[in-house]
């Protein structure tokens, strides 16, 4: 089977209430539950907020080092899930999924092999 990641994308900024995130995160809780009893989940990962990232890159010979995400913008990846299914279909049907459990846009990439 393919490999696919699945990228979930969080506005940055405080979380909702308990009132709003408690409901959405039983919702996520039951999709990963979905996914592993299918045989889908390869593995999930969630991230600190995007200004507690570092960004390298080469510069003149060396390496300049920068705080702070490496695209400014309102939103950034917060989390992601690695699946396998067979086709892109499947991971998108998966995909869809995610994002009414999460209610936060989800892109679909395929790995190389």
């Amino acid at each position: 089977m393919k490999k696919y990641l699945l990228s979930i994308y969080q506005p940055d900024g405080d979380p909702p209430p308990p009132e709003v995130l408690g409901p959405i995160v039983r919702e996520v809780e039951a999709f990963e539950s979905e996914l592993r009893q299918a045989g889908a989940w390869v593995f999930t990962g969630r991230l600190h907020p995007a200004g507690t990232a570092t960004v390298l890159r080469p510069d003149a010979g060396g390496v300049l080092m920068t705080d702070g995400p490496f695209v400014e913008g309102k939103e950034h990846i917060g989390g992601f899930v690695v699946i396998q299914a067979p086709d892109l279909d499947a991971a998108l049907d998966w995909a869809r999924k995610a994002t009414l459990a999460s209610t936060l846009p989800i892109e679909v990439r395929p790995l190389h092999d």
